[in-house]
């Protein structure tokens, strides 16, 4: 009867919960899966932390946002304690036969090397921006979606009232998905992404064409939109636990420009961890319940080195090399598909 260890890492994400919550179903039901949890990401994997996972344990998950295991920006080779070789004998030690880990890229990234060396792993793609080319869609996305698109609604009856132009931030560091669906959704007047950068004569231009017709204008921005005359992301912040650059606070930059441009009163609303927080939507609920039942299929047939994905309506398996090779941005044709209503 084997033994499997689950870990999320990196940043949290509605969903992490149901995953968890279905690879112990599963498992324990159609395998005879036996499930430990390491707590804090890699960090409990490498000191060997864990909790007891069971039918028990994981009863009304689904809903509960965050994760029971806890997370972190812990690598398993950045460290001192950390590496193929100390792994392998905790996992002896705790008599752990295989490895699931539920993250992004970084994790993705990391749980590649260990197979590399020699580890039983296998891995669930979790990440809001929903920038994983190797799955069609992430679990969180679909949340983030959702609380931005709520956002908007709201900014928009404040901005109505005092006829102001509102610019509101959301998450996207290299990929604007989160940005593009709310703005869609709540009817943006500009939606400004990371793949598309857009000058501040035209940005001002739509946003003088709304104000002209009697409406408040709605910008939505995603962190990592670049005007053309910036070197990089806006960053004021320091670097976050796999030095990367912490982004934040380009709405805030944007606003007072648009205010100087156009003389229409602007407010920046920086949304940040809201987006990541709460229950699940019923999407994300089933996505992740789904990867997390299938991932124990992977376990069973020892498919170490890949990962569950989806694609289409059907759940996958796909390798860590393909599941790295790139990251999914928004197509130039998806975007200028709706610029051309902007203003």
């Amino acid at each position: 009867m084997a033994t499997v260890g689950i870990l999320t890492s990196g940043g949290d994400c509605p969903g992490l919960n149901a995953v968890i919550r279905g690879a112990v179903l599963k498992g324990e039901t159609v395998y005879g899966q036996r499930f430990v949890g390491f707590l804090d990401g890699w960090r409990g994997l490498i000191e060997g932390e864990v909790m007891p996972l069971d039918r028990s344990s994981v009863r009304g998950l689904s809903h509960e946002g965050g994760t029971i295991l806890g997370t972190s920006r812990v690598g398993p080779y950045t460290d001192p304690h950390g590496g193929a070789e100390n792994i392998a004998k905790v996992l002896d030690t705790l008599q752990v036969d295989a490895v699931i880990a539920i993250g992004g890229e970084g994790t993705a990234s990391a749980a590649k090397r260990l197979y590399a060396d020699g580890i039983n792993i296998v891995g669930v793609p979790k990440t809001i921006d929903n920038d994983l080319d190797a799955t069609d869609y992430t679990f969180g996305f679909d949340t983030a979606v959702e609380i931005a698109t709520e956002a908007i609604d709201r900014l928009r009856t404040t901005g109505n009232s005092h006829k102001r132009c509102m610019v509101l931030e959301v998450m996207g560091r290299h990929a604007g998905w989160i940005a593009l669906y709310s703005g869609i959704a709540g009817g943006a007047h500009a939606i400004l992404i990371p793949e598309q950068p857009e000058s501040l004569d035209q940005i001002c231009a739509w946003v003088t064409s709304v104000k002209d017709r009697g409406r408040s204008p709605m910008v939505v921005v995603a962190e990592g939109f670049r005007l053309p005359d910036m070197d990089s992301a806006h960053s004021t912040k320091g670097l976050d636990g796999f030095n990367r650059p912490r982004l934040g606070g380009v709405a805030e930059v944007l606003a007072p420009l648009l205010e100087e441009r156009t003389g229409i009163e602007t407010r920046a609303t920086v949304l940040g961890h809201i987006q990541r927080g709460g229950s699940p939507t019923g999407f994300d609920r089933v996505l992740a319940t789904r990867l997390g039942m299938a991932v124990t299929d992977l376990v069973a047939e020892k498919g170490w080195g890949h990962m569950v994905a989806l694609r289409g309506t059907d759940i996958v398996r796909v390798g860590f090399d393909e599941a790295l090779a790139n990251h999914k941005t928004v197509p130039v044709d998806q975007y200028q598909e709706i610029r051309v209503i902007f203003g």
